[in-house]
């Protein structure tokens, strides 16, 4: 005992007091189960009283301060406790047995830490602050860890992975106790904190102890229980019945994690299910005979393509080798469509007959399949860059893939003259302005480009002149499709065609007025309509001269007057292979009968050259109307070798030869009086000839560009410059090596002297 009475002796302030009073007490309500006490464990005045004596004893003078000896004391009677009660009545429990007396033990620990830290509060703020000691709070926490957690952690975690397991098996388990005791994980590796972090989760430097001591083993776990699974149903199921119960276990472990355990395992333990579940079987998956990923695409199967494709984006690069099988399922269907197109070119071979430059169900199937896998792509595999890519590239095969005489190119372009020609394709202007996008979309995969756009100038060219488009609006729409894909530069003499004829109404009328002039008027009889076409814009035509029949000849003049006139700068020049006459013919045979023809301009001139009866030689005929004979004879074969034959020839055969001799067919008979006589076309359908030409100085352009921009640069990368800019076509690197020794030959270009490989740009 201490001299001074208002000194409290160790013993006295700690045995008989603090010791005897508070903690046995709190000792005892713990062995006995603090569930069972309601309201507070201790009264205010025993609190007050514990509290006081433990603040005077901290604050007594040296020797009396008792400080240091009560933190010992703390930390004796935490550890005597574990030591004592708990260890003991963990040590012969098992399985959730051990889970839920743990549960016990670690809520009577907190309650027993948050005491002892209430009673000894002013040393642990003054005394434990000050010589940089643990606060109480971890010091008891720490030494739960060393004594009982470290002895246990393993059995309980294992514990815990067979319930896990059973779960996932589809029995019901306890997952408040599995949060609670996961809990406990997680506040031992908070260095005995209990802090949490600002969103109210751990911190994750923090999760030591839960991180190496329960997830590590719980991955682990994991990837053999689904590693067994994965064996099991690849061995039995089809491939969309292994995808859902894969989807399945997914969607159960993310509310798994979110359940109980920390929100941190969650990437960890799906990843560690996608690779047994999903990337370890991807190859068997995709390829399994009759379910795979090429089976699905044939049966249409978008529900399980869709699933399959949301599992394998979850793995990296996982879709790659499903878009290849997508790539090589479309370029199947594409050459399935080839091969009935080639098979019908043989078919009508063998039967003698010339290959169609048209084929419409061709360029049908090949519309339906693009837009089908196209709404695929958009509706079922979200659009996903790398699945555009495998249309893109599974089209470009198809496309440039040509069999027959026709290209691809050509029969795209026919296909639009179906649809913008009057009496084509019958369908709404929606329908074909629908059609046309997706024409629209075939083209961007020809490498031939240039090509398309001169068979398509040369169709709308024609259907222009004839009068044949069913809509000068769906021809502007088509040709504003192509230069939003292309450029301006390709639409721009499609552009000026259509303008031509925009301003077709004002020459009429200004040629009808330019009629009624007092010296003009009655010096044409014939009801006359004149297109004037800028040349650059139209294609080549064949132009025949010809000697016109006194009946044609004054409109002619009559309009070249007219044009002349405030246009002294623009030369006229006549295509009468492009015209079209209309002629009233009588026929005299048994009976006098008459017919309104409608003939091309060339073959009214033809008619016309024929008195009543009157017998005419080829060669009579051609110097009659001054025409060459290889322009005649078409013209004569279309008269007297058609289905029409307004012209008797001798001999009767259907070869038109110089030594025939001709006269209008007196029996020439037909149940409609208006006759439309057609008569095949002296040009070519394509100017090949031209596009090559184009192509060679589109080389040149952009080999003189590239190499003013640059300067000096190697063949290599100058080659490689021209093609990326090659947008209409795509040449040979043989064909651009040839332009450069061209610009080599004009000094456009020198050979560097730092080697034959670099070229030096001449201003």
């Amino acid at each position: 005992m201490s001299a001074n009475p208002n000194v409290i002796d160790f013993d006295e302030g700690w045995t008989e007091n603090i010791k005897q009073k508070a903690l046995d007490v709190l000792e005892k309500h713990l062995n006995e189960g603090v569930d069972k006490i309601k309201g507070r464990l201790f009264e205010h005045k025993t609190y007050i009283d514990t509290y006081t004596i433990c603040y005077n004893m901290c604050t007594q003078r040296t020797p009396y301060n008792h400080s240091e000896k009560l933190y010992e004391k703390h930390s004796e009677t935490i550890k005597l406790y574990l030591q004592k009660h708990v260890l003991p009545a963990l040590k012969d429990k098992q399985d959730v047995f051990l889970l839920k007396e743990l549960q016990t033990r670690w809520h009577h620990h907190t309650i027993m830490n948050k005491w002892m830290r209430e009673f000894f509060m002013y040393l642990d703020r003054y005394f434990v602050k000050h010589h940089n000691l643990k606060p109480l709070s971890t010091a008891g926490l720490t030494h739960f860890k060393t004594l009982v957690y470290d002895e246990c952690k393993t059995e309980v975690a294992d514990a815990m992975l067979v319930i896990v397991d059973k779960e996932r098996e589809g029995n019901a388990i306890d997952r408040t106790l599995m949060k609670q005791i996961i809990g406990v994980f997680e506040t031992m590796g908070l260095g005995g904190t209990g802090e949490a972090d600002a969103n109210g989760g751990h911190a994750k430097d923090a999760l030591g102890a839960y991180n190496s001591d329960l997830e590590e083993p719980l991955l682990v776990s994991t990837r053999n229980f689904y590693g067994r699974r994965r064996e099991e149903w690849i061995a039995v199921d089809s491939t969309p019945d292994y995808l859902v119960k894969a989807e399945n276990a997914l969607d159960q472990e993310k509310e798994r994690i979110g359940a109980y355990f920390n929100l941190s395992s969650e990437s960890k333990v799906l990843k560690v299910c996608e690779e047994e579940l999903l990337e370890n079987c991807q190859t068997t998956l995709l390829e399994k005979e009759g379910s795979g990923c090429k089976a699905l695409l044939a049966n249409d199967k978008t529900e399980d393509l869709e699933r399959m494709f949301k599992l394998f984006n979850r793995l990296d690069n996982g879709l790659n080798p499903m878009a290849q099988i997508l790539k090589e399922y479309i370029e199947g269907v594409g050459q399935g469509h080839i091969g009935q197109r080639e098979a019908k070119i043989k078919a009508a071979e063998a039967e003698g007959k010339k290959e169609k430059g048209d084929d419409p169900d061709f360029v049908k199937a090949l519309l339906a399949t693009h837009a089908k896998y196209v709404d695929l792509i958009k509706a079922h595999l979200s659009n996903h860059p790398l699945f555009q890519q495998a249309l893109k590239d599974a089209f470009a095969s198809i496309m440039n893939n040509d069999v027959g005489n026709t290209t691809n190119a050509e029969l795209i372009s026919t296909y639009c003259d179906r649809l913008l020609k009057a009496g084509g394709e019958k369908l709404s202007e929606a329908e074909i302005e629908q059609n046309l996008d997706s024409i629209v979309e075939l083209f961007t995969y020809l490498r031939d480009k240039d090509y398309f756009g001169e068979v398509f100038r040369n169709q709308l060219a024609k259907r222009l002149l004839n009068q044949k488009s069913a809509s000068d609006d769906l021809e502007k729409s088509m040709i504003s499709k192509l230069k939003a894909q292309v450029g301006s530069q390709f639409t721009s003499k499609m552009e000026g065609m259509m303008n031509d004829l925009s301003t077709a109404d004002e020459h009429d009328k200004g040629f009808k007025d330019f009629q009624k002039l007092p010296h003009e008027e009655g010096k044409c009889p014939l009801d006359t309509s004149v297109q004037v076409l800028t040349t650059g814009n139209w294609p080549t035509y064949q132009k025949p001269e010809i000697l016109l029949p006194k009946a044609m000849q004054p409109a002619v003049d009559q309009f070249a007057r007219y044009f002349k006139v405030g246009q002294e700068q623009r030369r006229l020049t006549w295509f009468y292979s492009l015209g079209t006459v209309k002629i009233k013919a009588t026929f005299f045979g048994k009976e006098k009968k008459s017919y309104d023809l409608e003939v091309a301009t060339l073959q009214g001139a033809a008619l016309l050259a024929f008195g009543e009866g009157e017998e005419l030689t080829f060669t009579e005929l051609s110097q009659r109307l001054d025409l060459k004979t290889d322009y005649l004879k078409p013209v004569m074969h279309s008269l007297c070798c058609g289905k029409y034959k307004v012209i008797a020839k001798n001999p009767a055969n259907n070869k038109v030869k110089e030594t025939d001799k001709f006269t209008p067919n007196a029996k020439f008979k037909n149940n409609n009086k208006r006759v439309k006589i057609p008569m095949a076309s002296l040009d070519s359908n394509v100017n090949t000839k031209k596009v090559e030409e184009d192509r060679t100085v589109n080389i040149d352009a952009a080999l003189v560009r590239i190499m003013k921009s640059r300067k000096t640069l190697g063949h290599q990368a100058l080659v490689s410059e021209v093609l990326e800019q090659m947008i209409l076509f795509k040449p040979q690197a043989r064909d651009i090596k040839k332009r450069i020794e061209s610009l080599l030959e004009r000094e456009y270009l020198e050979r560097s002297e730092d080697g034959n490989n670099m070229y030096n740009y001449l201003a």
